[in-house]
């Protein structure tokens, strides 16, 4: 099966119409866990776009020789295999990120949105294809924890990137792990109002 869409459209599929955290409402744990400032959501985010994109086209390219009852035990030990890689960059290179986020770079192996896009796509699709639409569920489960980060560690700690913005402290709330939920429910509600909007005045075009 062959995707008519085109690069540009894979990347925006994944970063909007089929965003990992507002739409799909997939990989919550890491969503709620560690997006608590815009530092933590980008260094996760990269993280996973990393892993998605080797393990997208590392399964496009041997899809034709993995036995359909042995598929998912290969996603994951494909998965596994970046997983490894990147969690050994980090640890290399940045101790102090990978101190703070170690454990949910490894859970990244049972990240529910990389095997779901493996299964769903990565299986079936060219080699170009899948590296493109792998960018963009990457880009777009990035954009999703930098947007929480965003909202998390300015409303909670009066912070961006580190650095104080507002001179206070206004709702410790946001930082603890319950407030994820709402905020990504927030979040949630606010996009898809927006995307109601866009179809009503589509609609009173045509």
């Amino acid at each position: 099966m062959a995707t008519d869409k085109t690069s540009f459209q894979l990347v925006i599929n994944g970063i909007l119409n089929e965003n990992p955290i507002f739409r799909l409402v997939l990989s919550m744990c890491p969503a709620v866990g560690i997006s608590t400032t815009v530092m933590n959501g980008l260094m996760l985010g990269i993280a996973v776009l990393f892993v998605q994109v080797f393990s997208s086209v590392t399964i496009a390219i041997f899809k034709n020789v993995i036995h359909p009852r042995i598929r998912i035990p290969t996603y994951t030990l494909t998965i596994a295999t970046w997983v490894t890689v990147i969690d050994m960059v980090l640890a290399a290179y940045l101790p102090e990120a990978y101190a703070k986020m170690g454990i949910f770079v490894k859970l990244i192996v049972a990240f529910a949105i990389i095997t779901m896009r493996l299964e769903m796509f990565a299986s079936k699709e060219s080699v170009d294809a899948s590296f493109w639409d792998g960018i963009g569920m990457g880009l777009g489960f990035m954009a999703g924890m930098v947007a929480l980060g965003f909202v998390r560690e300015l409303l909670g700690l009066g912070t961006l990137l580190g650095y104080d913005v507002l001179g206070f402290q206004p709702l410790l709330f946001f930082v603890l792990p319950f407030a994820g939920f709402f905020v990504v429910g927030l979040m949630m509600g606010f996009f898809n109002y927006i995307e109601v909007v866009y179809k009503r005045s589509k609609a009173r075009q045509v």
